[in-house]
């Protein structure tokens, strides 16, 4: 087989977040008394996070700082006196009880059961450790690779240093990076010189100069990279 360990973003490649955060944030908002929420609040939340995981990326923040420093300056903006650090939590905690698998995540993973599978989230390790104690994927992964426990993230090449020795991997031309991200999954995958399938789903421009070695559009479309048959119907856009 070309490739023997495929290694697996989470959000938006495997598990669905926009579900996941706004139950998350609809759960936490409701238990800190503030009804109307995800009206008058999780837009701006959603924008200055989202900045804050691309800086995280850029090693200008900590995974630590970051996951207070979001809700922080939400209150701080909307001049509201809650506790950053308990918001934190209690979003976070319900966020690693949303497990919601995207279309043909679960189908995928069982049709790639001869294969070394494994997770490389730049995520929270209490959450991600959560989510995959229960089904459908808690039997599925030989190792969860994730940021805050390894001290680094993606695209950085140390956490794939830090896979590949728990994997025991010594080839990299066998291994395959999955992610929805180019710059964190693809970039990352590229710096460390293994080969790498970008998820793109709704079918978004590449503007950043970041090229995957395969693009595409359907989870089920991994199978046809790897040299498996997909319903007789092999689809997979590699980038030449």
């Amino acid at each position: 087989m070309k490739y023997e360990v495929i290694l697996f973003d989470v959000d938006d490649t495997l598990l669905d977040f926009g579900i996941s955060q706004q139950n998350a944030l609809q759960h936490t908002f409701m238990a800190f008394s503030l009804p109307t929420g995800m009206t008058d609040y999780a837009p701006l939340y959603k924008e200055i996070s989202n900045g804050l995981w691309r800086e995280l990326e850029q090693g200008r923040i900590t995974l630590s700082e970051l996951k207070v420093e979001r809700f922080r300056r939400l209150f701080e903006a909307r001049q509201l006196e809650i506790d950053a650090d308990a918001f934190n939590n209690m979003y976070l905690d319900s966020l690693g009880k949303q497990i919601h698998p995207l279309p043909g995540a679960i189908e995928l993973c069982e049709r790639l059961m001869d294969y070394r599978l494994a997770v490389i989230t730049n995520g929270f390790t209490d959450v991600q450790k959560a989510r995959f104690s229960h089904p459908p994927f808690d039997h599925t992964f030989e190792q969860l690779i994730i940021s805050e426990e390894t001290g680094f993230q993606k695209p950085q090449i140390e956490i794939f240093d830090y896979a590949f020795a728990k994997l025991h991997i010594t080839d990299k031309s066998k291994v395959l990076m999955v992610g929805d991200s180019l710059t964190s999954d693809v970039q990352g995958g590229i710096n460390y010189g293994i080969d790498t399938c970008w998820f793109n789903p709704h079918g978004k421009e590449n503007t950043l100069g970041i090229t995957p070695t395969y693009e595409i559009r359907d989870l089920m479309d991994v199978l046809s990279i790897v040299g498996e048959t997909r319903n007789n119907n092999i689809y997979a856009n590699k980038i030449v």
